[in-house]
């Protein structure tokens, strides 16, 4: 079954896929704290969440953070193309045409880029391609 980008089911469809895959994102060695905000989002209201590695692993949630390092803005469809699909190309377009807005640490948001999945967030990223609409 498949869910639509950011909607309440994919979001419990990928909470779900952890379980399943909980290596996944283990070890990143890169520290950061991050909130985001998807904006032009189908829905009635933008989506916030955040992204914390500050205890070694990769969590991503809803809600922000208190006292994050950057601040990041990006439109519904860059946030499907990074998130989603794995294109980093997209990242550079958007960012360039002004669809990303980045506030704080842009440093640290670089070097988490430039970082190497390993193999089981390779197979979770597969899944959430699989599940999502």
């Amino acid at each position: 079954m498949t869910h639509q980008f950011l909607s309440p089911e994919w979001i419990a469809a990928v909470r779900d896929l952890r379980n399943e895959f909980p290596e996944a994102g283990s070890v990143v060695p890169i520290a950061i704290r991050m909130n985001l905000i998807v904006n032009e989002t189908p829905f009635d209201a933008d989506v916030s969440a955040h992204v914390d590695t500050s205890q070694g692993a990769l969590i991503v949630e809803e809600g922000h953070l208190e006292g994050p390092d950057l601040h990041v803005t990006v439109d519904y469809v860059t946030a499907r193309a990074l998130l989603v699909d794995g294109n980093p190309q997209a990242a550079m377009s958007a960012f360039m045409a002004g669809k990303i807005r980045v506030d704080g640490d842009m440093a640290k948001l670089l070097n988490l880029q430039s970082s190497s999945p390993d193999p089981a967030s390779l197979a979770f990223a597969e899944r959430i391609r699989s599940i999502t609409s």
